[in-house]
């Protein structure tokens, strides 16, 4: 009697889009990410499923499951399609000009796409898009004498500051959304008994200098970056590069 072969892992997502696709087909991976970006940019992710992707592609459910499994395959489609948009000119060079480049690009997508920031799970998934920018920054670091952990330590050093800096981003401005604060102004009047109390407390002078000197609380962009520029000197100081 002969042994049954053993069936080797299902091919992964990325795998079954590169085979050939039918002519003029007219449900694409590529147009199911497209709409699934949009309701998640409008309502958020927890809005997108494939019977409303579906919905609004106008076809059946069914159908769309012959490009993808289910909602993680779509979550890798989505994250590969919003990532398109942190590609960086070919004339960017030097490891500090692409990793900044690719930092301030970061933020703005993810503040574009806000639901980015309040899932885990896209700084993991995997896709064609996403090694591509982390392999455009890799090379960035490549030929300066690093050891491959000294490179991938310093890439995500300033990858780890960037997503916690838009994740804080983004939660702040739901929180004001949900508060109806439109400005800083505003978000500062709302918060201004407790605020008030603590500072007037006489615990804090520290803070409370800074609540009544500061000229760029309302200026994200700015903070963002200063803090980018101290990674990066950081990272340039203690690698010598």
């Amino acid at each position: 009697m002969v042994a049954k072969k053993k069936p080797g892992p299902e091919p992964s997502l990325w795998e079954r889009l590169e085979r050939p696709a039918a002519p003029r087909a007219a449900l694409t991976p590529r147009r199911i990410a497209e709409v699934a970006v949009a309701v998640a940019d409008a309502e958020g992710f927890a809005a997108v499923t494939m019977r409303r992707i579906a919905t609004e592609l106008g076809v059946a459910p069914m159908a769309a499951y012959r490009h993808v499994d289910g909602k993680e395959d779509l979550l890798a489609l989505m994250v590969d399609r919003v990532s398109g948009e942190l590609a960086i000119p070919d004339d960017v060079t030097g490891w500090r000009e692409v990793l900044r480049a690719y930092a301030v690009r970061t933020r703005a997508t993810t503040l574009a796409h806000p639901w980015m920031a309040q899932l885990p799970a896209p700084l993991f998934v995997l896709t064609p898009t996403r090694m591509a920018v982390a392999e455009r920054q890799l090379a960035a670091l490549d030929g300066l004498g690093l050891d491959a952990d000294t490179m991938m330590a310093a890439f995500r050093a300033v990858a780890a500051y960037v997503h916690g800096a838009t994740q804080s981003e983004v939660a702040l401005a739901r929180f004001m959304a949900e508060h109806g604060w439109g400005s800083g102004d505003e978000t500062r009047e709302g918060l201004a008994p407790q605020m008030n109390y603590l500072l007037d407390s006489g615990r804090y002078p520290i803070y409370r200098a800074y609540a009544y000197s500061a000229t760029r609380k309302d200026d994200p962009a700015w903070e963002f970056e200063f803090g980018l520029d101290c990674v990066l000197d950081g990272v340039a100081r203690r690698l010598g590069i």
